[in-house]
């Protein structure tokens, strides 16, 4: 575990500290602009640079805009998350997370915003290509690999959502409805083994209410939970305009708001102290907590350093090719090894190639390797055949171009076809209506299928796509959003010359409907219900859901591995390790990830039928073989108990489960664990207090389930998910919400078109697209940052006045009537 930073006991800060006034020690706690923080230099406080991540730096070139939209400097693109995540490979992750760091330092950035941690509730989440995982485990390992490389070259990192952020969908507003279980074993463990382990520079609040309350003034998630509990010692600050109400944030331990606001939060600060409606002390805490940033890293970017980029974009490749997962490979159609072969390459994203995601990740990369370009380093351009198949940005089915690709597979030995998803089906800022292809893509292959069946799938998208002709396909690559080496990943991967090793970090389904979530998702205008509880991805399906398509943890490899001689040694009365052997039987190299899970064989609480609690990558020649060795504590047994409000072992049996994915176990043992609960009859006696708590029943996962389990776990009434009081706004009411007005849509209609104007001509538009949507389901109360400080607060009460009806003397400037 990392050693905690002693931030209120640093001499520095503390000097610092005591020599501010309440004005300037408020005005500490907002942004100076969109990513700088302020600084106080007569007080020996400089002002530091954040900028967006997680798998690039995205800092703006010159100056930056109000809205974040411009051009950035030219930065290596990685592998986004969810391919990352793919790899299993915490040392490489942790590597990316040293260059990150260094270009970082280059470009004196102080803080890079990421790794992004939320859980993938549903493949629909139009951000799943910027988070690592459905599991938590897996989540927060990956994570915490990632921030320690950040943070390893001095600079910090800031890690996101927090919390229970699983959609885009009105993603400011949305209320998120999770009963405590589901919140602490999948939503919130991730957070909590990164911050335990690596201890984040900062821990970023997500925009979302959780069980009715802003997580940006949820005084259990941000200060008794992370601060207390975890005992996190960065600073918390708000995704960008996610603050709700100041002071009360500032309560319930949200130090830092981004971005700036000309200082119109600051005056509440020093208002409410002056007031005696907040303490002084609690102003202390947040100001020493963004010092403590603020301080360590103004020193480190002092000093100028270099970064090679060759050497980054060489890591990037080898980050590329490892997140590629081997999804079918029927007769050992792949690795390519006859170079004489005639080869059609098709699909436009071989030479245009969909390599992350859109929305604040966008990076401007120094480089892009296309897969056309890297397949000529292992074949002469002679016997390479293209036809683009289908326009790459529209969904618009061309039959010219279908057919010109089949003349052009019948005519060749085999077919590489390039599809997936364009930008314009997945960003933040909205959420994907299904799980399909652009409908030119599956003719596209449906058709060149049937003209050569020696056709490969390479697949470039972000989450799990439907793949109704799987039958019809030999061989199939996901290769997800790889960066700017894409292409040279996935030829390395192709030729040979690279192993594939990636497994999937999150379950394909065959249909949405096999989804938990899926009558749940996402919600309504008001509020989302999580009504799956715990059973997330695998944990649903290993339990009795639907068979997946391709199940979590899954990945072919060139070769073959064997396991045996499975060892569960105690290390103590609740600790465990636990070893086996692995050997290479087959011809080539190759990697395997050992996969371990724990089934509890009789809870007194319902459970998934499985739960990864360990991993161990291990590269091995052919013929060898190797022992991993995981560890397994306390915690790998236990399930939060909200009764007692801790996490709770109870003595029984519980089956390790080792193998190559959640659905391919190769070898089982078992645990006894001799330990008394004192809460195992307070469960019992919720089973019968509490009908359907303790199992997945029918009524939990049915599109017609009311939420009255869901009332009776809160001990509450589940708001109204489907409608927004009829012609009653507040200053949370989004202009979604408004446009129902001739005066909302007004509005709606001003500030969309504001959005596009302030983008600079040579603007992504990706970005603009994703800010108009961003902005289309921001809340009245955000308008003033988004205008750059041009509307008031009192105009925003003015504007929610108008719409709620109130009438008005004269036409000139608005003033509100409240009182």
């Amino acid at each position: 575990m990392t050693e905690r930073r002693n931030y209120n006991m640093t001499p520095t800060v503390q000097d610092v500290l005591q020599g501010l006034t309440l004005e300037e020690k408020a005005s500490l706690c907002s942004g100076r602009d969109f990513w700088n923080l302020k600084g106080i230099p007569e007080k020996g406080v400089p002002s530091v640079l954040v900028t967006d991540g997680p798998h690039g730096l995205r800092k703006q070139a010159g100056d930056a805009d109000h809205l974040g939209l411009n051009t950035s400097v030219p930065a290596t693109c990685f592998p986004t998350a969810a391919g990352l995540a793919a790899t299993w490979n915490e040392t490489l992750v942790e590597e990316i997370g040293q260059a990150l760091g260094r270009e970082s330092r280059h470009h004196k950035v102080a803080v890079i915003l990421g790794p992004g941690a939320n859980i993938k509730r549903s493949p629909l989440c139009g951000r799943n290509f910027e988070y690592f995982s459905e599991d938590p485990f897996l989540t927060g390992r990956i994570a915490a690999a990632h921030i320690r490389g950040v943070q390893s070259q001095g600079v910090g990192t800031s890690l996101k959502h927090f919390a229970v952020n699983n959609q885009e969908r009105r993603r400011m507003t949305i209320d998120a409805i999770v009963d405590e279980r589901a919140m602490r074993e999948v939503y919130l463990s991730g957070f909590e083994y990164a911050v335990k382990d690596a201890q984040p520079a900062t821990v970023m609040c997500a925009y979302n209410r959780l069980n009715g309350t802003y997580c940006s003034e949820h005084r259990e998630l941000l200060r008794s939970i992370l601060k207390d509990e975890w005992a996190f010692d960065g600073l918390v600050v708000t995704d960008w305009g996610a603050a709700n109400d100041r002071v009360e944030g500032l309560k319930a331990g949200l130090d830092l708001e981004m971005p700036g606001n000309r200082g119109v939060t600051d005056a509440l600060i020093v208002a409410a102290v002056r007031n005696g409606q907040l303490d002084e002390q609690v102003v202390n805490e947040a100001v020493s907590r963004i010092l403590s940033v603020i301080l360590p890293a103004a020193a480190v970017l002092e000093e100028d350093v270099d970064c090679d980029y060759d050497e980054h974009h060489a890591l990037a490749r080898t980050a590329a090719a490892q997140s590629v997962v081997l999804l079918k490979n029927d007769n050992d159609t792949l690795p390519i090894s006859d170079t004489r072969q005639s080869i059609a390459v098709i699909g436009a994203f071989a030479k245009d190639p969909r390599y992350q995601g859109a929305g604040s990740s966008l990076i401007n990369p120094t480089r892009v390797d296309t897969a056309w370009d890297a397949i000529q380093e292992y074949v002469n351009a002679s016997v390479l055949r293209y036809a683009p198949g289908y326009e790459i940005s529209g969904e618009r089915r061309s039959q010219k171009l279908i057919d010109e690709a089949c003349a052009v597979a019948r005519e060749t030995d085999r077919v590489l076809l390039f599809a997936g998803l364009p930008d314009s089906f997945e960003s933040e800022g909205f959420d994907r209506a299904n799980l399909d292809l652009p409908a030119s893509h599956t003719a596209l292959i449906r058709a060149v299928a049937a003209a050569n069946p020696n056709t490969t799938v390479i697949l470039s998208n972000g989450a799990p796509v439907s793949m109704p002709w799987l039958s019809d396909i030999p061989a199939v690559l996901e290769s997800y959003l790889g960066g700017q080496a894409c292409g040279s990943g996935i030829a390395d991967v192709l030729f040979g010359a690279v192993n594939p090793s990636g497994r999937l970090a999150e379950t394909f389904p065959v249909r949405l409907e096999d989804v938990s979530c899926s009558p749940n998702f996402p919600g309504g205008t008001a509020a989302v219900v999580y009504a799956e509880s715990v059973y997330v991805g695998y944990r649903y399906h290993t339990t009795g859901g639907p068979e997946p398509l391709f199940p979590f943890g899954y990945g072919l490899s060139y070769t073959r591995f064997a396991y045996r001689d499975l060892r569960i040694v105690p290390q103590s009365d609740d600790e465990y390790e636990v070893a086996c052997t692995v050997t290479n039987t087959g011809k080539v190299p190759g990697a395997e990830v050992v996969q371990l899970y724990v089934r509890d064989v009789e809870a007194s609480v319902f459970r998934p039928d499985r739960e990864l609690k360990g991993f161990a990558r291990i590269e091995l020649k052919p013929g060898k073989s190797g022992t991993v060795r995981m560890k397994l504590d306390r915690r790998a047994f236990s399930f939060w108990d909200s009764g007692s409000e801790r996490w709770t072992l109870e003595a029984g049996t519980f089956e390790i489960l080792v193998g190559a994915s959640s659905a391919d176990i190769r070898l089982t043992g078992s645990i006894e664990i001799a330990i008394g609960d004192a809460l195992s009859d307070w469960a019992r006696e919720q089973r019968e207090r509490v009908p359907g708590y303790f199992a997945p029943t029918a009524a939990l996962f049915s599109e017609t389930g009311t939420g009255s389990e869901f009332e009776k776990l809160l001990g509450r009434p589940v708001p109204a998910v489907n409608r927004v009081g009829r012609r009653h706004f507040t200053r949370t009411s989004t202009l979604e919400d408004i446009r129902s007005t001739w005066f909302g849509a007004y509005l709606r209609r001003s500030f969309l078109k504001k959005v596009r104007e302030s983008a600079a001509p040579d603007a992504d538009e990706r970005n603009v697209r994703m800010m108009q949507a961003v902005v289309n389901e921001m809340p009245l109360r955000n308008l003033g940052m988004m205008s750059d400080g041009k509307v008031p607060p009192e105009t925003i009460d003015g504007i929610v006045d108008i719409l709620n009806g109130r009438v008005f003397r004269g036409i000139g400037k608005i003033r509100s009537t409240r009182r």
